[in-house]
């Protein structure tokens, strides 16, 4: 894709997307037709550097300002289908970054609340999601580890970076029933996706293969 094409095409951005779906998420096993339709819609150009809008429907992370990434649409559409989303949960997702899962999750959740600890990121993404029309999504800044309270509880919670263990704030702020999607395991060494779900009480967990985040900062997380 060249500049001058990108730049006059909209059409190229909606047939990278369409192959994104068939090519990345059908074949690797994302079967959820909200999620698929999710993806689909959700402009992913619009939520990295200008530099990289060429790239945006390639399945890889794509860096972002203050030396963040985005992650690639198949980590995406794995949490969010891990999560099993039907429309009316209140979701919480910690690693706003860009806002491009923020993004998706608003179409897949009644309300999305996302927290991001570095300002700068949190109004950029604030302001492209405000511009694009997402407006049940609600951006804090704030020590991601540490969950939502004033929100709480959630009915499901997608954490976007890896963590030692899963944080006790997560699991104070979880609905019966609730799931909560988060990485566990080394800090540079690769993860262990794992799905926690609340049922009378007590969290059931599952192992849902090995991915790779950046690790999770705060007080419950890794530190600086």
């Amino acid at each position: 894709m060249t500049d001058s094409a990108e730049n006059t095409d909209p059409d190229i951005y909606v047939n990278a997307r369409k192959r994104m779906i068939e090519e990345h998420l059908r074949e690797r096993g994302i079967t959820d037709p909200r999620v698929l339709h999710a993806m689909r819609s959700v402009p992913r150009e619009e939520f990295v550097t200008p530099e990289n809008r060429r790239f945006a429907y390639n399945d890889c992370a794509l860096p972002i300002d203050c030396q963040q990434t985005i992650s690639q649409p198949y980590t995406v559409a794995f949490m969010c289908q891990a999560a099993q989303l039907t429309g009316s949960e209140k979701v919480l997702e910690i690693g706003c970054g860009s806002g491009y899962g923020a993004a998706v999750l608003s179409l897949l959740a009644r309300e999305v609340h996302t927290v991001e600890r570095i300002p700068e990121l949190v109004e950029q993404a604030s302001e492209k999601l405000t511009r694009l029309g997402y407006d049940n999504v609600h951006v804090y800044t704030a020590d991601g580890t540490l969950g939502v309270p004033a929100a709480a509880p959630f009915d499901a919670i997608i954490v976007t970076a890896g963590a030692q263990s899963l944080p006790q704030p997560y699991v104070d702020q979880l609905n019966e029933g609730g799931r909560i999607i988060i990485p566990i395991g080394g800090e540079y060494s690769g993860q262990t996706m794992c799905r926690f779900t609340l049922r009378n009480g007590r969290l059931d967990e599952e192992n849902l293969g090995a991915f790779a985040f950046v690790p999770l900062i705060g007080e419950h997380g890794w530190s600086r």
